[in-house]
């Protein structure tokens, strides 16, 4: 009886070498432009950040927490996004504006939410980031924010 054995290779070969550093080589090109200029994405930020503060104001109404608004600021080099401004519970969310500019309405702008959790005014409010890019994003009477022109 007669047994053979036969050799394996591993590793990888010459070719999947080459074109793995090709791939990287375009992925990282392709990428660094969103790095190059960060107003860019700064619109984009300051609309998760406007959302983010927008919620956490409306589950404190909801919860019946006295920190129940939010306000809206716009200094020279940041937004401020402030819930429960006056309240023992404050807290401020700040972006660098980094060229973005935010309009719609009037601001300082306080929005109020109900123990329902809507907001008080009963009416839609628009707000627009606009930098390299813009954003809509909306704040619904009943509370939702959502991006885009609000609805009628």
């Amino acid at each position: 009886m007669r047994t053979t054995s036969v050799l394996r290779s591993s590793g990888f070969t010459f070719v999947e070498l080459v074109m793995v550093i090709i791939l990287i080589g375009v992925l990282s090109a392709l990428g660094i432009g969103l790095f190059a200029s960060r107003s860019a994405f700064s619109p984009l930020l300051a609309t998760q950040q406007l959302a983010s503060a927008t919620l956490l104001a409306q589950q404190a109404a909801l919860a019946g927490n006295s920190a129940r608004t939010v306000t809206i600021e716009q200094t020279s080099d940041n937004f401020l996004f402030t819930v429960g401004a006056g309240t023992g519970n404050a807290r401020t969310f700040s972006v660098e504006r980094a060229g973005t500019n935010l309009g719609g309405l009037a601001l300082p702008l306080t929005l109020t939410f109900t123990a329902e959790g809507t907001l008080s005014s009963g009416s839609n409010v628009g707000l627009t980031f606009t930098g390299d890019s813009t954003y809509q994003t909306c704040i619904s009477s009943l509370g939702a924010v959502y991006r885009g022109g609000c609805q009628s």
